[in-house]
């Protein structure tokens, strides 16, 4: 039997029982500290991200922590914030080719540093364009494209 490969929707609106908060154990200890981990569900990150108003950008540092404090948790969990900006990206990419009118705005969210997610769909360049419509500039740092003077535009959840 041959399985269907799930959609960027499908794998968006697929919780595996997320959100939930985890000790820091093992080898994670000497990586992120003692204390607690807040592991967000995609819709959650999806969200966040989609609260970031035109003229303003977020990291996923910054979403980290506001899932860190809405969890009670000592932090939010990196990988999983990574992976799930990355699947809500590719999902509202994939119902905007499917006609939808409105769409998360991904390319507000930033790497740390403000430098562009190469990952998101249209890759670098797409997301420049649709920053610098929005008015911001974006500048070559080294070997990233980043938003000059992004912490002055940084959205706080």
């Amino acid at each position: 039997m041959v399985s269907k490969r799930k959609t960027w929707t499908e794998k968006l609106h697929d919780s595996k029982g997320l959100p939930k908060v985890v000790r820091i154990e093992g080898k994670m200890v000497s990586r992120w500290g003692e204390g607690t981990v807040a592991i967000p569900s995609p819709m959650e990150v999806n969200e966040l991200m989609s609260l970031v108003p035109e003229g303003r950008v977020t990291t996923i540092n910054e979403i980290r922590q506001a899932l860190a404090k809405r969890h009670g948790a000592t932090i939010g969990c990196p990988i999983t914030t990574g992976i799930f900006a990355w699947v809500a990206a590719n999902a509202a990419e994939e119902a905007k080719q499917k006609g939808a009118s409105e769409s998360i705005p991904y390319w507000r969210t930033l790497k740390s540093g403000g430098a562009i997610n190469e990952k998101y769909p249209g890759g670098v360049e797409s997301q420049k364009r649709l920053l610098e419509a929005e008015g911001h500039s974006v500048v070559k740092k080294g070997k990233n494209q980043v938003i000059q003077c992004f912490e002055s535009k940084l959205f706080n959840f």
